[in-house]
């Protein structure tokens, strides 16, 4: 069964610190427990969003920019 990573809150997915920036994540990559995946911007504030569990071969199911509720599926990893 895949891992998931889920939003914390509802707002607005960003993959990356900024516009020139590369993604946190790129997929087909892996994570460590703690390390960031992308952002999620509520109201002008941006929360981190950390995987809690360590994984390969990210899959993101939400692209750069996308709206996201609390609870959706960001990115899936093995």
């Amino acid at each position: 069964m895949a891992k998931e990573i889920r939003s914390p809150l509802p707002g607005t997915f960003y993959r990356k610190p900024s516009p020139d920036d590369p993604p946190f994540v790129e997929d087909g990559g892996s994570v460590e427990v703690g390390t960031t995946i992308g952002l999620v911007e509520v109201m002008k504030s941006f929360h981190e969003v950390k995987a809690e569990e360590a994984g390969t071969n990210v899959v993101f199911k939400v692209e750069n920019e996308d709206p996201v509720m609390a609870g959706h599926i960001l990115a899936e990893m093995d």
